[in-house]
């Protein structure tokens, strides 16, 4: 096992920026099939955001903790707060892909943001028109898996790389 305060410093920065550049991959991915592929999200699809809205940032300041040689505790701290945020996030598309596959019940008021329009004489028959998805129905499946569960995949991707940076044995 690696000693907390074991040196941090170019190879941590590194680590710290690639996973940033992967969380921010793949929440732009998920933002890209909501505003170039149509798909609305529903309330979980939204959750399952945050622990990468919350990640990325937290990575970019591991970099610069270990480029700016900080205490190693303080960069190492950081990765494992960037893998607990990635475990939340894969446990929010694990209790969404069971909603999904009706394994169990999801929240009562379980709906998505429609986009409304910005034009002030269509809003009352836009709100009654826009019904925002279901988190019971997947809205696309790839290779079996919908968006929640592609989620787990790469949210547990992240949390074994961001936890590798905190105890890996390696500068």
């Amino acid at each position: 096992m690696v000693a907390l305060n074991a040196p941090t410093g170019g190879e941590k920065t590194i680590q710290a920026l690639a996973i940033a550049v992967a969380m921010a991959l793949v929440v732009g991915a998920a933002l890209g099939f909501e505003h170039i592929g149509g798909y609305i999200p529903c309330a979980l699809c939204l959750e399952q955001r945050t622990p990468y809205y919350v990640g990325v940032p937290v990575m970019i300041v591991a970099a610069i903790s270990s480029a700016m040689k900080a205490p190693a505790i303080i960069t190492r701290t950081l990765f494992v707060a960037g893998g607990g945020l990635m475990i939340y996030g894969a446990g929010l598309g694990v209790y969404h892909s069971g909603v999904e596959w009706a394994w169990w019940e999801g929240p009562a008021d379980c709906s998505g943001a429609a986009g409304l329009t910005t034009d002030a004489s269509n809003l009352l028959s836009d709100l009654n028109a826009i019904k925002p998805p279901a988190c019971n129905e997947a809205a696309l499946r790839v290779l079996g898996l919908s968006f929640a569960g592609w989620n787990v995949i790469a949210s547990v991707i992240l949390a074994i790389a961001c936890l590798r940076g905190a105890f890996g044995s390696r500068a």
